[in-house]
């Protein structure tokens, strides 16, 4: 079992990456929340791995931290999900989501994902709840954030990655009017970046860490 790999950052397109460890290239598939967290092509990255031996392949699958890995294991355990299907899971909801919306027994949140329908929604929510509890993987509250706090988290994602998620919640989009894709445009401009997304959840890129002071100014304005 391959469970860590090292190495230099070749390629990368969309769930493949290619990393060389010591002159062997490696094709890995990747979550898109892990994907928006690689560096620059050229960085060394380490990623945790999960291995799959088939009759006809042998593939190897990557991700950024130890629960998106333990989630992934779950999801493929269910009967009906594959790896393919586990990884669109992880690219359409955050891991906190996921879990809060399978312990809720929210299979309708879980139907909007693109490739899963109602009967796998259905029976992910029956099979998971309980190994949830089983693995003792603590589930995030609904406790909302506070506007700063969701302005800030963009803010130091911009700054401090080359790619990052950036959430607001859905009720702060409506209560308060923010808008995430807004702000990652506006904001990421201080640091010669930008991105775009829907009102609560949006994408953005930069390269300029030092603009991050100024970016933090612009906050001011979203606050009042």
């Amino acid at each position: 079992m391959i469970g860590r790999i090292q190495g230099l950052l070749l390629e990368k397109t969309p769930p493949l990456i290619l990393l060389d460890c010591h002159g062997v290239g490696y094709e890995i598939e990747v979550s898109m929340p892990t994907f928006y967290d690689l560096p620059e092509i050229g960085s060394e990255v380490t990623l945790l791995t999960h291995f799959i031996v088939r009759e006809d392949a042998q593939l190897l699958f990557g991700f950024a931290s130890i629960q998106e890995r333990k989630i992934f294991r779950l999801l493929i355990k269910v009967n009906g999900v594959g790896a393919k299907v586990a990884l669109s899971i992880l690219g359409g909801m955050t891991v906190n989501e996921l879990m809060t919306a399978i312990t809720n027994q929210e299979s309708d949140l879980l139907i909007k994902i693109p490739g899963i329908g109602k009967k796998t929604a259905e029976r992910l929510v029956l099979e998971l709840k309980d190994k949830f509890k089983e693995e003792q993987i603590k589930i995030t509250s609904n406790k909302e954030p506070t506007i700063l706090e969701d302005i800030q988290n963009a803010l130091i994602a911009l700054g401090y990655s080359s790619k990052d998620v950036v959430t607001v919640t859905k009720e702060l989009a409506t209560d308060k009017g923010l808008d995430a894709g807004k702000i990652v445009r506006e904001l990421g401009k201080h640091i010669q970046g930008g991105g775009g997304g829907q009102p609560f959840f949006a994408t953005a890129g930069g390269k300029n860490p030092d603009g991050i002071e100024a970016a933090l100014e612009g906050v001011k304005g979203y606050l009042n």
